[in-house]
């Protein structure tokens, strides 16, 4: 199967991303350089794994990754990641959901641009995401994660938060995360679970 990921239309939902897969879904939204993906799908091989990224170069990165591990269970799509979740994955066809360091838009004025402050993006995931699928967020801006937390608590019919203790599951390092930590930066996390249909 090739690692790169092609939508037949990208103005339809997906019908799947595995063919004939049973096994559960999970998104890795703007994926890096492949290193929390490709991680979790050697750990994983009972799961499938899509990872979505806008720039071509860690696209590229991805692929090889995958390919070089030889991982069946993941691949990887070229894409913006607010259409992705608002518009094309498939309805309750995803169990998880990672947002891992994410743009954080410092800026005051660009503040709307953060995915967690996107109606599309919010009304998307709770569409996208199974019975109990859950949304996991890490980042070291604190700005931005207050802003999540805020968003969240205003959607608590759609979700509500859930732990994340440290030693809950197994959960890689991502190339940026990394980077911050060497920093000395905080990584906030948060993890929420979907409630309804």
């Amino acid at each position: 199967m090739n690692s790169l990921f092609v939508p037949p239309d990208y103005f339809q939902e997906l019908p799947e991303v595995f063919p004939a897969s049973t096994r559960p879904l999970e998104i890795d939204l703007g994926c890096g350089d492949g290193t929390f993906i490709t991680g979790m799908a050697a750990q994983h091989p009972e799961r499938d794994f899509l990872g979505v990224e806008r720039m071509l170069g860690r696209v590229d990165k991805t692929m090889r990754k995958i390919e070089r591990m030889q991982l069946p269970n993941a691949r990887v799509m070229r894409l913006e990641s607010a259409y992705t979740v608002g518009w094309l994955l498939p309805s309750a066809g995803v169990s998880r959901l990672h947002l891992l360091c994410p743009d954080p838009w410092p800026k005051k004025g660009h503040a709307n641009r953060r995915l967690v402050n996107q109606s599309e993006f919010l009304d998307g995931l709770h569409r996208i995401l199974n019975a109990e699928g859950e949304f996991l967020l890490k980042t070291d801006d604190q700005p931005y994660f207050e802003d999540a937390l805020v968003s969240f608590e205003s959607r608590t019919h759609d979700f509500k938060r859930l732990d994340w203790p440290d030693d809950a599951f197994f959960y890689p390092t991502t190339d940026f995360e990394q980077d911050w930590l060497n920093m000395g930066r905080r990584i906030h996390r948060a993890r929420w679970q979907k409630i309804g249909r």
